[in-house]
């Protein structure tokens, strides 16, 4: 089984993340999941239930040092949704938060990386996003925005987010077939 970090950040489509374990498990993921600390907040009242769900804890904040980590290793990273904060500390090594870190850290290590972001048409249109997103591209991280992933919406405005893209890229680049 291979094993999936699931990272989320603080967009809507995290609250329907239960389902995407339970997906991520159909396709033979073991899943574990991390969220930055806004979407924790925001999945507390469902974080028993989550890690029910995929058997592991789950994590928002770095571990102590010294603590062993709680986790398996990673063999492939999905960042979803990747909100403009997330995807810009990740692209400029602002590893304030433990999900970016582990990002930052696993482009490092080789580890294969799937990130859709979730911004609206507002935040598109600021410079930093597509600098962002060349830059983590030109890292190896396989950036599903645009043709084929997340499309900008107006603000406000809610559009079906792509998870089934991005699983299906998570299991490209993992080297398995959908």
């Amino acid at each position: 089984m291979t094993t999936l970090y699931l990272f989320g950040s603080a967009a809507p489509p995290v609250l329907g993340v239960a389902a995407v374990v339970e997906e991520a498990q159909r396709r033979g993921f073991d899943v574990c999941l991390g969220l930055t600390p806004t979407a924790a907040r925001w999945l507390e009242p469902q974080v028993a239930g989550l890690e029910r769900l995929t058997g592991h804890p789950v994590r928002s904040d770095y571990r102590m040092p010294g603590a062993a980590d709680v986790w398996p290793r990673a063999e492939v990273i999905l960042f979803a949704p990747v909100t403009f904060n997330s995807l810009n500390s990740w692209a400029l090594g602002l590893s304030s938060t433990f999900v970016v870190g582990v990002c930052a850290e696993g482009t490092g290590k080789g580890i294969p990386l799937v990130a859709m972001p979730c911004v609206n048409d507002a935040y598109a249109r600021h410079p930093a996003l597509d600098r962002s997103v060349a830059e983590l591209r030109d890292m190896g991280v396989s950036v599903l925005y645009g043709e084929g992933g997340f499309r900008p919406n107006p603000p406000g405005e809610r559009h079906e987010y792509p998870w089934q893209a991005a699983l299906a890229e998570v299991e490209r680049v993992a080297g398995r077939r959908s």
